[in-house]
């Protein structure tokens, strides 16, 4: 079995349709407290929130997701992190793989963030986001993480006292074969670090080929659909027809709750304005307390219509995110708005919504968490990587959409609250 770790919530939906999708039998997981077994599986995710926690807690968190998975049965660790490569200069990236690559007594680790699905790819070491270098896309505004460096052997070294390698392109796409002679090679000269380019699918399966029998290997999803083609054929399994890209799982009133402040995620918001979707936005600097945030989000909600499919966001664009950030503090400021936008979710679904559309993965993480679920089954895709998990804990049962900040088209949250097939 493989066990991944990821490193936010709407990661963690992103790898399990990657796996799915390769013909493996796939669970997620979101609290391993309230779980003793699994059912019988291929792989399974946990979805861990330690993305931008300090790395001391996300490394703990990390070892015990691997602990458990492995007394369940995995045999081979994923760590599944962001596909724009994006934590603090001091990690998480680096210290998470460095206390797995002890735990594992493994000798080396692919880093492969390119996911070319979602317009990730990696050429000569520098990972571009669709035709830019990551430095100069959007995520150099990222309120959290931000990324002003596409170097990524230079980011990697600056998180690891390893040695970081480099296989190149050219070595690629000779094929598996080659991919891990390099691997070996770089683990001879102790350098048990290696990113590897990518720009196609194609890329990918000869990663994962190469990787089969690893201990471990971390990337994003791309990376975790490569190796599950590769563990799909050692089965014997075929793989799986994509649902309809537009497919919705539950039925009932739904609503949006928006967090991230991507530049995609402010257009998705955009066009629920110009749908006339209702909207309120919860501000931490003029409210800075997550139960009066929550009492003015559930008496609003409570004046509209439930088919409205209301939107609630604490989502701002750059120069209005740095002002509430300089009045607040961020890391302040975000634990307000998490604790606020986890309690309108129990609300919201105590009020009978039954179709929650979460956009953020820090905004996701507060929420699963907040409404106590710890599994759910993988649905229909509603975009590329932004699949539907239905949780049979609720009755009737609860459809939950996790969708990563730059995820999705522009019609995204407002097709997937009202359930647009």
């Amino acid at each position: 079995m493989i066990g991944a770790i990821a490193d936010d919530f709407t990661g963690a939906t992103d790898v399990a349709i990657a796996f799915r999708h390769a013909g493996l039998r796939t669970a997620i997981v979101f609290d391993t407290t309230q779980l003793t077994e699994l059912p019988e599986t291929d792989a399974a995710v946990v979805a861990l929130k330690t993305r931008t926690t300090p790395a001391d807690l996300a490394v703990a968190q990390s070892l015990t997701a691997v602990a458990w998975l492995r007394a369940r049965g995995a045999t081979q660790i994923f760590f599944k992190y962001c596909s724009t490569f994006d934590s603090s200069p001091q990690g998480n990236i680096g210290p998470v793989a460095d206390a797995l690559l002890n735990a594992l007594d493994a000798e080396h680790a692919v880093f492969v963030p390119a996911s070319p699905l979602h317009l990730r790819t990696q050429y000569l070491g520098h990972l571009f986001v669709g035709d830019v270098l990551l430095s100069e896309s959007t995520m150099r505004d990222h309120p959290l993480t931000p990324m002003t460096d596409s170097y990524l052997p230079r980011v990697l070294s600056r998180q690891t006292a390893h040695r970081v390698g480099l296989v190149s392109h050219r070595d690629v796409r000779q094929g598996a074969g080659r991919v891990a002679n390099l691997l070996r090679a770089s683990q001879n000269f102790d350098v048990p670090y290696s990113l590897v380019d990518a720009i196609d699918e194609r890329d990918l399966a000869a990663i994962g080929a190469a990787c089969l029998d690893d201990p471990l290997v971390t990337g994003a999803a791309g990376l975790a659909g490569g190796l599950g083609i590769a563990h799909a054929r050692r089965l014997g399994r075929s793989v799986t027809t994509a649902a309809s890209s537009r497919a919705a799982d539950g039925s009932g009133p739904g609503a949006v709750l928006a967090g991230s402040c991507s530049a995609r995620t402010l257009e998705q918001i955009d066009e629920m304005h110009r749908r006339h979707h209702p909207a309120l936005r919860l501000d931490a600097v003029t409210a800075p307390d997550p139960d009066a945030l929550t009492k003015q989000a559930l008496d609003w909600y409570d004046r509209q219509l439930p088919a409205s499919a209301p939107l609630i966001y604490t989502s701002l664009p750059p120069a209005k995110l740095r002002s509430a950030q300089a009045a607040i503090g961020a890391e302040h400021g975000a634990t307000i708005l998490d604790a606020a936008m986890g309690k309108v979710a129990s609300g919201l679904v105590a009020r009978g919504v039954r179709r929650l559309v979460i956009a953020g993965g820090e905004t996701s993480g507060a929420v699963v968490r907040a409404l106590g679920i710890a599994e759910g089954v993988i649905g229909g895709q509603a975009a590329p990587g932004v699949a539907w998990i239905v949780v049979d804990q609720t009755s009737p049962p609860l459809a939950l959409l996790l969708k990563s900040g730059n995820f999705g088209d522009r019609s995204l949250l407002a097709d997937a609250a009202v359930g647009a097939r």
